[in-house]
């Protein structure tokens, strides 16, 4: 029972939407992962899961009555423990960043200040959904900064864009997420919709993406299969806001993300990288028939 509760708090399904984000990063500045990419993951993933677990800590009396079946408010995990795992997931982060040179610990730094000013202050105020925007935006800079030395201003650029596509999927379904447990919104959704139709757009830009016919169609395929995760659900939560068709469009959207640093990968011309990421699908698939990601 004890691992299962950690295994909700921590939200291990949505784990696996984490890696993408740095090897999407390295890709966008021109570089093959190496060592220091893979510190940046492990950073990652700890700052990630720090989040989850401060988040639930943060939300113990609200969830004690919307989620009373969440690990705190049943009584599995305490609250200490809840908020002891965040400081030492967080601690744990920016010790791998440190490892992976000074510009990744930069990154990581901002990372997790932003990831704890959302859950202890910002979640629940207008600037909530940007803030979970930059936090994503931010891990994929991460893993940009720590792959290599200091990038042309034109690779900079191409990782400024990659973050910003992330970053608007991260807002929107955010704002989604924000009515997901008492539904009602017609708006969030159908917004998201028009958000994710718009970065699919964006992505299989003729001018920006791979010229070679193999790379264009790998480029189309992640594209379609990002839009085909993200969109259906949205469309029936704005067609019936319940709370289970919003909660499920938002696990969609995380899940979305997966497909779609794929296809910012295969964008930069990082077919490997992009097949890596997409390798990581049918995980957290299986997982989150176990254990929900939102």
């Amino acid at each position: 029972m004890t691992v299962r509760a950690w295994a909700e708090l921590l939200r291990i399904s949505a784990l696996f939407t984490v890696p993408g984000d740095a090897l999407a990063g390295a890709a966008a500045v021109g570089l093959r992962p190496n060592r220091s990419t893979a510190l940046a993951v492990g950073a990652s993933l700890c700052l990630y899961e720090a989040g989850m677990a401060l988040n639930d800590w943060a939300d113990r009396d609200e969830d004690a009555i919307d989620r009373p079946h969440r690990p705190i408010p049943s009584g599995r995990i305490s609250p200490r423990a809840a908020l002891t795992a965040a400081g030492a997931l967080t601690g744990a982060g920016l010790v791998l960043a440190a490892r992976a040179g000074r510009p990744a610990l930069a990154a990581a730094t901002g990372l997790a200040a932003t990831v704890w000013a959302y859950d202890l202050r910002l979640k629940h105020t207008p600037a909530g959904p940007a803030a979970m925007a930059a936090a994503r935006g931010l891990d994929l800079l991460l893993g940009a900064a720590a792959t290599g030395a200091a990038p042309s201003a034109r690779s900079a650029r191409a990782a400024l864009t990659a973050a910003a596509l992330l970053s608007t999927h991260t807002y929107a379904v955010t704002a989604v997420s924000r009515h997901e447990t008492q539904g009602g919104s017609t708006t969030a959704p159908l917004a998201a919709l028009a958000a994710v139709a718009g970065i699919g757009g964006a992505v299989v830009q003729e001018r920006q993406g791979p010229r070679n016919a193999p790379g264009r169609l790998l480029l189309t395929g992640l594209t379609g299969a990002y839009l085909r995760t993200a969109a259906r659900p949205l469309v029936h939560a704005a067609l019936n806001p319940s709370p289970p068709l919003t909660q499920r469009a938002v696990g969609s959207g995380i899940r979305a993300m997966i497909p779609l640093q794929a296809a910012l990968a295969a964008r930069a011309g990082a077919a490997g990288s992009a097949l890596a990421v997409m390798g990581l699908v049918p995980l957290a698939r299986a997982l989150s028939r176990k254990v929900s990601p939102t």
